[in-house]
């Protein structure tokens, strides 16, 4: 592997690539620097396979391979919570195009050997072109596979990032000093109260995580619920805490994908977090097919991650390949359209968006608390990744790049009745 030319500066050349400049002090192991001195947060590139990884993905994907790797290290900040790193570098990720003259430049400073991308950490997943070759996108056996990909890392693991309710969806918080178990207890009821129910309904939850609205609804309204999910840990974890509950005479949690659900005459559909994953082209029949479940006047409660927009837009590269992979957003406008063309009657639509950013934070707080078990569970690498990822979504949601829907929606029976008061009674 060949070094840099002793005359081209590394950081340098970051920091005339970077858009808009460079936020903050930016130090490379050539000994160069960028940036403001006196910033708080310094970020120090401390061998070449990181440089090698910025350069050969210049932009997201490149920034999180070092980082996750070790290459790229933050001073200023732990790393379960690079919260300020991701506040100034949102808007700076991506390199610039160089000039003809500047990469020419650049690929003399560096060496052709730096201009080859190392291997990925363990941790990144396949690009989604690899998938394709190996299985239809949102066909049974690949959403399993993508969904152990991120669901089934450890259950010890996820104690210590989401508490006790293992709630992993977006919570509501009563008012700003909520803790986030009182959150989250809020979200389940607020789901229950805007689908009504009552003792001795019938609930179907899809993609039920850990089973705390399974739980929730029959511990608090005596409904007899029926979670799924495609994590195996997930559901193996529920069966657990329903027994431990005693709730097992309402509650059950099954292994499986929601479109393998059989029963139907539900009086409530909720999806908590779910339509993510799902994939926009197929919303028709995932909408449709919830339809079928539901009796005439039942409700459906769909709660998902939306964009501030309803125009395609691709995953950004670390998302899709460290975090969902396969994952998809749109607007909430999408939403509602697909659930009407479905024959669903859409009759309320609200948007969580900073209630999620606070529910990011407090993962975050989470999961600095209990790092060293974090890492001792899941490993370095995997606890980098998290702490990165929920940071960076939190600036999302703080800046409006996307939100959080819930949407409530009916069967309407055949003689129009939907079963709704004039007013909303949640």
């Amino acid at each position: 592997m060949s070094t840099p030319k002793p005359d081209f500066k590394i950081a340098d050349v970051i920091a005339d690539l970077t858009r808009g400049g460079m936020p903050l002090r930016f130090e490379a192991y050539d000994g160069s620097a960028a940036g403001p001195e006196d910033a708080d947060i310094r970020l120090e590139l401390v061998n070449q396979r990181g440089l090698q990884y910025l350069v050969t993905a210049p932009g997201d994907l490149g920034l999180a391979r070092a980082y996750v790797a070790g290459d790229l290290v933050v001073h200023g900040e732990h790393p379960g919570n690079p919260y300020g790193v991701m506040a100034k570098l949102k808007d700076h990720t991506k390199f610039r195009a160089p000039t003809p003259s500047e990469l020419v430049t650049i690929v003399r400073g560096l060496g052709l050997s730096n201009l080859k991308p190392p291997p990925p950490p363990p941790q990144e997943h396949l690009p989604r072109w690899r998938r394709l070759v190996e299985g239809v996108r949102h066909s049974l056996t690949r959403d399993a596979e993508v969904i152990s990909h991120h669901y089934d890392v450890s259950n010890a693991f996820y104690r210590h990032v989401l508490g006790p309710s293992m709630a992993y969806t977006c919570a509501v918080f009563p008012h700003a000093d909520a803790t986030l178990e009182e959150a989250q207890a809020e979200k389940f009821d607020l789901v229950a109260r805007k689908l009504d129910l009552k003792p001795g309904q019938r609930l179907l939850d899809v993609g039920c995580g850990w089973g705390g609205m399974v739980m929730h609804a029959a511990r608090e309204y005596g409904v007899r619920a029926l979670g799924v999910t495609l994590s195996r840990q997930q559901a193996e974890w529920a069966k657990g805490a329903i027994d431990a509950a005693g709730l097992g005479d309402l509650a059950e949690v099954r292994h499986l994908d929601y479109r393998e659900v059989l029963e139907s005459d539900f009086d409530a559909v909720s999806s908590i977090g779910l339509t993510e994953h799902i994939g926009i082209r197929n919303y028709p029949a995932y909408f449709g097919f919830l339809r079928d479940r539901l009796k005439p006047e039942g409700r459906l409660l769909n709660h998902c991650i939306t964009r501030h927009d309803n125009r395609p837009a691709a995953t950004g590269a670390f998302i899709d390949r460290y975090v969902f992979p396969d994952g998809e957003l749109t607007g909430s406008g999408r939403i509602i359209t697909e659930a009407q063309d479905a024959g669903l009657e859409v009759m309320h639509s609200e948007n969580l968006r900073l209630h999620y950013a606070m529910t990011l934070r407090d993962w975050n707080r989470n999961l600095v608390e209990n790092w060293d078990a974090c890492v001792e569970e899941v490993g370095l690498g995997t606890a980098r990744v998290w702490g990165l990822y929920m940071a960076a979504c939190r600036v999302g949601f703080e800046r409006n790049e996307v939100q959080l829907h819930q949407v409530l929606a009916v069967r309407t029976a055949d003689d129009g009745s939907d079963g709704f008061p004039l007013r909303p009674s949640w």
